[in-house]
């Protein structure tokens, strides 16, 4: 019997011990405080078009504590390394004790299949909350639409909508083409 008991404690202790070793690791920074139940998230995190993610323009470096205290675990950047010169902003987030990937999209030539699935296999990976930016929140709304038909199954109005709450505005002709949609009423 002891044996048992040993090995059922043994398995339900075991993540427990893991997550305590996994989190000795690296950001080697203190734990940030936690956001207070009912504390104003910050103005960055005003976009929240999809459970557990957020969507905004280019943070400002004093940005990511706040954006972590608000449950954000992870950071995508969809601007390419030359719009931010002189700026690293992988260390920025990586300081604030936030994970952070970097998917590249120049334009409305790079909103397509593959950069929607690389989005949301980013976002299925992520532990927490997620905050996807680019420079206005334009392109995070057209690849966040994109990806939500192509690979989360949503029905495309209902997309369109998530990427308009996002921040999508001129890229929605875009987004409509590659989802194979009409464009809206009205337009030539």
């Amino acid at each position: 019997m002891a044996p048992r008991i040993a090995f059922a404690a043994t398995c339900l202790l075991a993540p427990l011990f893991a997550t305590a070793a996994i989190a000795a690791d690296p950001p080697t920074t203190p734990p940030l405080a936690v956001a207070q139940a009912g504390e104003a998230a910050p103005p960055i995190l005003a976009r929240q078009p999809l459970p557990r993610v957020y969507s905004a323009g280019q943070p400002v470096a004093d940005d990511w504590a706040e954006i972590a205290r608000h449950g954000v675990t992870t950071v995508i950047d969809l601007r390419p390394d030359a719009e931010r010169p002189g700026r690293d902003e992988a260390a920025e987030v990586h300081a604030a004790g936030l994970a952070y990937r970097q998917i590249p999209v120049a334009g409305a030539q790079d909103l397509d299949a593959g950069a929607a699935r690389t989005l949301w296999q980013a976002i299925e990976a992520a532990p927490g909350k997620v905050l996807v930016h680019c420079a206005s929140g334009n392109r995070a709304g057209a690849l966040l639409a994109i990806a939500a038909v192509r690979e989360g199954g949503m029905a495309p109005e209902q997309a369109l909508e998530a990427g308009r709450e996002a921040g999508m505005t001129s890229l929605e002709p875009r987004v409509r083409e590659v989802l194979g949609l009409p464009a809206p009423a009205g337009d030539p």
